[in-house]
């Protein structure tokens, strides 16, 4: 029951049936392509997804054509707001010569669409997409052919325009797709081999702006989101968390509740059940305000926890983590490297930083609905994962795969993992306890305190360079702790055990991308302190923070332009062009130092950054988002420590550019969360866990404070598409720091730079940090 877009417009009531797949296998009239049913890929050892043995009933279908002209594409990635929904109909659009208001794309129902895995890493265009192409490819192929013989013409002499089939010396003689169908079933398995796909230089929709199919309805509130559905017969509930907000699962699963005084709420009105299961408890009325009282009133008595270590100092509560050490890369011999540059042949630098627990921060709490009968479970989600939360569901409720569907519908948004998931499975719980639909929402309160959290990150770096200013040795370890964050009612319920399943998700762009002749990198895995997993950028951000606020150190220190100085030690031609034409768009001003902590005529600081990344994927060297660099303008007042943006440049290489309206809506995106991130966010905790639990706590960029901002877009469309999700917000950190030095003359190693903090460094001596 996906929804659904056409011709520009999402209208509520037009919903996919669960039973499409079904329908599609039994029809006529109609070509797919599909692939045998067979069990989804198992998430590589550290990488985040669960693994399943379960084999869907019916082949998944990627591509039906039918006879009356209508196209249906699946993908089993969603749309969180980033646009792929109208991407994936581009490209199957254009491998198919069809006009793109003729597709409906089904995204991540997990009954109807192919299980391709999370939405992660920036990986739908690059990577889900390819056998969505294939498979239009295909369909093309079958379709030329038919129309070849219809048309008593070789397919080599053929041309198609908006589904219709024509001879190029006479465009008159034609055959629309839909005509071929008709009184025809045809069904293609995906080819397992290449297929020959559209040459580049014929494309007509790939490579055009495209206005996204999904704003329309957005926009005059006719989308229906997860927290808008109703069904017949319909409660409502609401969760009562443990008081150990966001802590890690293995303190306290299953076995922290002592007793809840039913009796407590007896008087109130509308309850229907308060379920009790380890240490899951959920109230469901008849009413939402009356499961709201009452989980405001019901007495629950808890066993007390040991306090967390001290949150206020993360750089060292991070260093003393137990963790297992993994070297990723050790090239030369940087030992003697730093030896030769203590001893006067050059400068060596040991530095370090640290990245905070942050937020998703979604603007609407998670909501979740679900009907569990006798014959299976439907849940209601805006799940970023369909297919993984089914697995969950599985082993939750203790019923096979086959029997849950999983309805992928809009929500708030998220980038990495909010409370979607768990909310889910509370939703499922409790519709089982009771036999009817349940819907649960959570409080802004819940979701600040148990979303997981974008882990803190910890990075030593130690560097130097030769007696000419050259690069010569880089030892750079980096610690973060993270699991899977496991779906709440799993931990809760203690279905899993308490024991956290810690990933190796630090070493994303651990590899500095410059060209350093000694080189030793390593990253510590550790399981969690709090409640955490991935958001926007993952490991990948901290660490390119680190590496480019270093290489701005090392720059100064060989008394360089902070451009030329990147440009000389980059090997990538292709980064090096970014950079510069960034620049270029920026008008930067080799050697132009900013106030360096001397004031103005205006009495402000003003300071300029810059700085490049790539979000690369250690566990697959071949993976890769775009390239992307910033400059930045601030102003720095040092009466109050405000800092102000004045203007952003940030330039990416996306490779081949499906919709570049869409691509530069995400930089957009990417660039006002991350400044958000970098200038604002920190979630604060005390002895029990989080207690930035509402906006006054957490704060976010306002819309007054959002700068101007230019983009630079490389043209690169004959090559590979590449991930923009994530890509824009890589460097941002470093850049601003960068700035900072610029402006105030003081170095920023742990964000978010705040103005306390600001005013902190300008009261320290110069030369102090």
């Amino acid at each position: 029951m996906d929804q659904q877009q056409t011709n520009g417009r999402a209208s509520p009531a037009i919903l996919v049936p669960s039973d499409t797949r079904r329908r599609l296998l039994d029809s006529g009239d109609v070509l797919l392509v599909t692939r045998a049913p067979q069990a989804a890929a198992k998430p590589a050892p550290g990488q985040p997804g669960a693994a399943s043995s379960y084999v869907p009933r019916e082949p998944d279908v990627f591509i039906a054509l039918f006879g009356d002209g209508r196209v249906m594409a699946f993908n089993g990635h969603v749309d969180l707001g980033t646009g792929i929904r109208t991407s994936l109909a581009q490209i199957v659009a254009e491998e198919l010569d069809v006009a793109p208001d003729a597709v409906t794309m089904v995204l991540g129902h997990t009954e109807e669409a192919p299980n391709q895995g999370p939405t992660i890493a920036s990986a739908t265009i690059q990577i889900s997409a390819i056998p969505l192409r294939k498979a239009a490819a295909q369909a093309r192929h079958q379709l030329l052919a038919l129309a070849a013989q219809h048309l008593q013409a070789d397919v080599a002499a053929l041309q198609v325009r908006d589904g219709i089939v024509s001879t190029a010396d006479n465009p008159a003689k034609s055959i629309s797709y839909a005509h071929l169908l008709r009184g025809r079933r045809i069904e293609l398995p995906l080819s397992a081999g290449e297929v020959a796909l559209k040459p580049v230089d014929q494309y007509r929709v790939v490579g055009r702006s495209t206005r996204r199919v999904d704003i329309p309805a957005k926009v005059t509130g006719e989308l229906v989101y997860v927290h808008d559905m109703r069904v017949p017969g319909m409660l409502h509930a609401r969760v009562v968390r443990p008081p150990y907000a966001g802590r890690d699962g293995g303190a306290f699963v299953g076995a922290s509740l002592i007793v809840v005084d039913k009796a407590s709420v007896a008087h109130l009105p509308g309850i229907v059940a308060i379920v009790v299961q380890g240490d899951f408890i959920g109230i469901v009325a008849e009413r939402e305000e009356q499961a709201q009282r009452a989980a405001r009133e019901l007495r629950v008595q808890w066993k007390p926890q040991q306090p967390l270590p001290d949150m206020a100092d993360l750089e060292t509560t991070l260093h003393n983590l137990p963790s297992r050490r993994r070297e990723l890369l050790r090239q030369g011999d940087a030992a003697a490297a730093f030896s030769r540059a203590r001893s006067g042949d050059g400068v060596a630098l040991e530095r370090t930083y640290v990245w905070p627990y942050q937020m998703h921060a979604s603007i609407g709490p998670s909501c979740s609905l679900a009907d569990f009968r006798e014959d299976g479970l439907t849940v209601w989600s805006g799940t970023q994962n369909p297919h993984v939360l089914r697995i969950d569901l599985a082993q939750l409720l203790q019923i096979d795969e086959g029997k849950i569907e999983v309805v992928r519908m809009e929500a708030a948004g998220c980038y990495g993992r909010n409370c979607a998931d768990d909310v889910g499975a509370d939703a499922a719980l409790l519709s089982r306890a009771v036999g009817r639909p349940v819907r649960v929402q959570l409080t802004r309160e819940q979701e600040h305190a148990w979303e997981p959290k974008g882990a803190a990150q910890l990075m030593r770096v130690r560097g130097s360079i030769d007696g000419e200013g050259e690069l010569g040795a880089y030892d750079f370890i980096t610690r973060y702790p993270s699991n899977d964050a496991p779906t709440l009612a799993l931990l809760l319920t203690g279905a899993v055990p308490s024991e956290p399943r810690v990933l190796e998700m630090g070493d994303r762009t651990s590899v500095p991308p410059y060209r350093y002749a000694h080189t030793r990198i390593a990253c510590d895995d550790t399981a969690p302190v709090v409640r955490s997993a991935w958001l926007r950028g993952v490991s990948a951000l901290p660490n390119s923070f680190a590496h480019d606020a270093f290489m701005d150190e090392l720059a100064h220190e060989a008394g360089a332009d902070p451009l030329e100085y990147r440009l000389r030690h980059l090997d990538d031609q292709r980064a090096a062009e970014l950079l510069q034409a960034t620049a270029e768009r920026a008008q930067w001003k080799a050697r132009a130092a900013g106030s360096r902590g001397i004031a103005g005529m205006d009495g402000l600081l003003l300071g300029r950054g810059i700085a490049y990344a790539r979000y690369v994927h250690s566990k697959f060297p071949g993976f890769g988002a775009a390239w992307s660099a910033w400059v930045i303008d601030i102003s720095v007042d040092p009466r109050s420590g405000a800092l102000t943006v004045n203007r952003v440049v940030v330039g990416q290489d996306t490779g081949m550019m499906v919709n570049p309206d869409g691509v530069r809506h995400q930089m957009h995106g990417n660039i006002i969360q991350s400044l958000s991130r970098v200038l604002k966010e920190q979630v604060r905790f005390d002895a029990q866990g989080v207690n930035s639990l509402e906006w006054g706590a957490y704060p976010i960029l306002k819309f007054g404070e959002v700068p101007p901002v230019e983009l630079v877009l490389m043209e690169r469309q004959g090559e590979p598409p590449l991930g923009a999700g994530e890509s824009a917000s890589v460097p941002s950190a470093a850049a601003i720091a960068n700035a900072l030095f610029d402006a105030t003359g003081r170095r920023f190693r742990q964000p978010p730079f705040t103005a306390e903090k600001i005013l902190q460094a300008l009261a320290a001596p110069a030369g102090r940090n």
